[in-house]
């Protein structure tokens, strides 16, 4: 079975994803479609290693700045190319994404939609929602993040039956304590870390005048904070850090790719993500591989999965600078089992793995197929 997928960018996380696929169904042959070779939103670097699969990039430019008419050409010569048996497509953000799904219906292919998109992510209205929904009845099946994401499709009229869960996932083992506990620690003090880029939703703002009220609470067993990212509030983020006195304490390491991450993830004591708005939180997946309590927004799409509270982790609402700076002060006291809390997030990052989903992404195609054929085979009655 030639299965065809297609996505902004190629991004490590989608590497481990199909990878595992390809591993845990080799009769089928992927091949990943990617819209450009890099993107202005998100800084990942190009890359050209060898895959256990096939790529294709529709334009060397980045790919929000291509034109959609060249980027819809360059999509059906390779469609017309591969003669897939089915396609995957992560969206409908960009025309070319619809596009796809179009194809698939002008040539009677079943299709599934990746999506992490859920109901609070934005202001919604029926005007909105319409058009959605007439999209999503070109898709057959899909496969979501988690429980916000389900609940979201449905509401949009797709069949809870179609929806399957698994979407985003990491490489859990790259993570794990075994793989990156001897990585070198470049800081002297304990320290929460947060992953971010340096945009509004993330919330740093806010985690930075929290982060200032956990030091007033604590006094001197405050742990550090390391910021790791990039983005326009910078310079903003700079200028707060330098009115609160926190400079010694606050540590920006810049963007750094997953294996400069790691060694942060191996020494730190307590991860946080502040986000007011996040489809998912795929960091939150590697904070818990990496066997680390956290602290998640409940804005997060990730945090009715990823988070069970008291047990590894705690919930805040994005907005409650207090709530979280309380939550901070417990973290890094002896009120609370930090190894036993980490302990519990390794187990639960095992049922988010990539072989779940493989198993889920197959699944979805599956039932894709299976109800493409029932409608032709309806179609080929109310003919007859």
């Amino acid at each position: 079975m030639k299965i065809a997928t297609l996505m902004l960018v190629s991004t490590p996380y989608f590497i481990t994803r199909y990878s595992a696929f390809v591993k845990a169904f080799p009769a089928c042959s992927l091949h990943s479609i990617e819209l450009g070779r890099t993107s202005t939103t998100y800084p990942w670097q190009p890359h050209d290693d060898p895959l256990f699969y096939d790529r294709w990039v529709l334009t060397e430019k980045p790919a929000e700045s291509e034109s959609t008419l060249n980027l819809v050409k360059a999509l059906f010569r390779v469609l017309n190319q591969i003669q897939p048996d089915a396609m995957a497509i992560a969206g409908y953000a960009f025309p070319t994404m619809i596009a796809a799904a179009f194809w698939c219906t002008l040539h009677r292919k079943p299709v599934v939609i990746f999506s992490d998109s859920k109901a609070d992510d934005a202001p919604r209205s029926w005007w909105k929602e319409l058009p959605k929904r007439l999209i999503l009845q070109r898709y057959q099946a899909a496969l979501v993040a988690g429980k916000p994401h389900r609940r979201y499709l449905a509401q949009l009229g797709m069949s809870e039956a179609a929806l399957f869960s698994g979407y985003d996932v990491v490489d859990n083992a790259a993570f794990h304590p075994d793989q990156i506990e001897a990585l070198p620690n470049a800081f002297e003090r304990p320290y929460f870390l947060a992953i971010n880029r340096f945009v509004p939703k993330k919330n740093l703002l806010n985690l930075v005048s929290a982060y200032a009220q956990y030091r007033e609470r604590v006094n001197g067993k405050a742990w550090d904070l390391v910021l790791c990212g990039d983005g326009v509030l910078r310079s903003q983020i700079e200028a707060e850090l330098d009115r609160l006195q926190l400079r010694a304490y606050v540590h920006l390491t810049g963007f750094l790719e997953q294996q400069d991450i790691l060694p942060l993830y191996a020494h730190a004591g307590c991860f946080i993500h502040a986000s007011i708005q996040e489809q998912w939180g795929l960091v939150v997946n590697e904070a818990i591989a990496a066997a680390l309590p956290v602290l998640v927004s409940t804005a997060c799409g990730c945090f009715e999965d990823l988070v069970i509270e008291g047990v590894n982790g705690f919930g805040f609402e994005p907005e409650n600078v207090a709530q979280l700076a309380e939550l901070m002060a417990r973290m890094s006291s002896e009120q609370v089992d930090l190894k036993v809390m980490g302990q519990a997030s390794l187990q639960l990052s095992q049922n988010f793995s990539p072989e779940y989903f493989a198993e889920a992404l197959y699944d979805a195609i599956q039932y894709a197929a299976h109800q493409l054929t029932k409608s032709e085979l309806l179609a080929f009655e109310k003919k007859s």
